[in-house]
């Protein structure tokens, strides 16, 4: 058994490194300074780049975790701590759930709930769709995290007389902060690469923009469009946009990993 598990981790292994091989591959000789810092050019003109779009994606993951990770964050440590009757198993029920929904029609809600009240497309409505769909993410992973801290460690700071919730957030917060870390890389990474509940809700943008009332640009979304077009040049930029894509959510984990790392080294 121990064999197989090492060879189904090698398999894994293999695509993952097939596949990160052939985006740096295609990707990486069309990275430079103009895809960097331009915007995309006209129709069927070479050259530009994707710098609107770069920064747009930053924009509407941090629009995501404002609304998802204190949301999701909550009601993990709720489930964990106090969840033990019927709503908590509903509760439960309903973020597996959630869980399976396509995105899309994560998109199509945040369409009628935004979009159509507001009469325009917008990066807040971009945001919250990618909230919307880190939540379930977060909320299991943080209530795994919390139920792996060992009640020794309840007990003895009530014990101590500690309230119960200065004890969770000073106590079980802290011991289960890798847990919840690694949670929520797991919900921005997952979002941070979708396309089609944008496409009802944030539905790009060719141009800077900084009103978050207004269309924005996003990678995937910039991609998208790229990838389905006739001309050479943009599929390039494809590839450099997906290439720069997935160095954002390497970047994003490897600084998590080291922050909490250091934190419990340092405590």
């Amino acid at each position: 058994m121990i064999g197989l598990c090492v060879a189904a981790l090698g398999m894994i292994i293999v695509v993952l490194l097939l596949v990160l091989g052939y985006v740096v591959n295609q990707g990486a000789g069309n990275i430079n300074v103009a895809f960097l810092t331009q915007t995309p050019r006209p129709v069927g003109e070479a050259g530009g780049g994707m710098a609107n779009a770069i920064v747009g994606t930053l924009i509407l993951v941090g629009i995501a975790i404002v609304i998802g990770l204190p949301i999701g964050v909550g009601a993990g440590v709720y489930l964990a701590e106090y969840g033990r009757g019927r709503l908590a198993t509903v509760v439960r029920f309903v973020s597996d759930v959630l869980t399976g929904v396509p995105s899309i029609t994560i998109g199509i809600f945040a369409y009628g709930l935004l979009v159509v009240p507001l009469r325009s497309f917008s990066a807040i409505a971009g945001g919250f769709a990618l909230g919307v769909i880190m939540l379930p993410v977060v909320a299991r992973t943080t209530e795994e995290a919390v139920r792996l801290v060992p009640d020794s460690l309840r007990e003895g700071a009530l014990a101590l007389g500690i309230p119960r919730w200065k004890t969770i957030v000073s106590v079980v917060l802290p011991t289960a902060i890798g847990g919840i870390v690694t949670g929520a890389i797991l919900a921005v990474a997952r979002v941070a690469g979708e396309t089609a509940p944008l496409l009802f809700t944030a539905f790009g943008n060719q141009f800077w923009t900084s009103n978050l009332r207004q269309p924005i640009a996003a990678l995937s979304l910039q991609i998208f469009v790229y990838a389905i077009s006739p001309y050479d040049d943009w599929h390039r930029q494809a590839w450099a946009g997906a290439l720069i894509l997935v160095g954002l959510v390497l970047l994003l984990s490897l600084g998590a990993r080291f922050a909490v790392r250091r934190r419990v080294l340092g405590g």
